[in-house]
């Protein structure tokens, strides 16, 4: 799954890669290490001609609770597999695409009873383009409109295979040349294959980011070796 990500780039670069106006960003700074639990604000890519700031964490259009981050708890990431099927993706998958853009994600690789997290980068090009999807919500009681998305995940290639090594999860992460054509055009989800191994870069990190509470720091994705569950790794 993906839970934890950065986006380490200035506003000026985003513009330039995407071709998308960043007036809604203006309080945006570069994020290097956010868990998506605390529902962070993102620039987010539509069929708009603009980002648009959006929060990690998918309420969809229907929903009348009065958690609503309990709910948005659960749909930081939607699998593949089951998007037809869930009843918070299932009306988007072809109406509300969206493209969430990534210098980077962590995951963990389980070693015996320890978690050694790495941190994984592309290294084709400056961004990972992340398919998602969103949905408006508006809450009754304040009036505030609350745009939120959503991270799809799908099946493990083999590098992220080693790393993730328990669930053997990714975010489903479309080339450079692929991103549009998910936005604008009406591929099934379903269709789209894991990135290659080849397309993606990682390397260990320092397990601090388990004890401490800040870890938005440019340090936190330094690469840090100490040998465990490291054999066979593609660096």
């Amino acid at each position: 799954m993906c839970y934890s990500n950065s986006l380490s780039a200035s506003l000026n670069h985003l513009e330039n890669a995407y071709r998308k106006d960043t007036s809604q960003l203006e309080n945006f700074s570069p994020v290097y290490l956010v868990s998506g639990f605390s529902f962070p604000v993102w620039p987010v890519i539509t069929t708009e001609p603009s980002f648009i700031p959006m929060r990690w964490g998918l309420i969809p259009s229907w929903f009348r609770g009065i958690k609503p981050n309990d709910f948005a708890n659960k749909t930081l990431n939607a699998r593949i597999e089951s998007l037809n099927e869930k009843a918070s993706f299932k009306h988007l998958v072809t109406q509300k695409r969206c493209v969430i853009p990534s210098t980077g994600f962590y995951e963990n690789q389980q070693v015996d009873a320890h978690k050694k997290p790495f941190f994984i980068f592309p290294n084709k090009g400056p961004f990972f383009h992340m398919a998602g999807l969103y949905d408006t919500w508006i809450d009754v009681a304040t009036r505030d409109v609350y745009f939120g998305f959503t991270i799809i995940t799908t099946q493990a290639n083999s590098l992220m295979a080693e790393i993730h090594n328990t669930k053997k999860r990714m975010p489903l992460l479309l080339e450079n040349e692929q991103y549009q054509e998910y936005l604008y055009g009406d591929k099934a989800i379903n269709t789209y294959k894991p990135l290659a191994e080849t397309s993606m870069g990682c390397h260990p990190i320092s397990k601090r980011i388990f004890t401490s509470e800040n870890n938005n720091f440019p340090s936190v994705q330094q690469r840090v070796d100490d040998n465990i569950g490291t054999q066979g790794l593609l660096f």
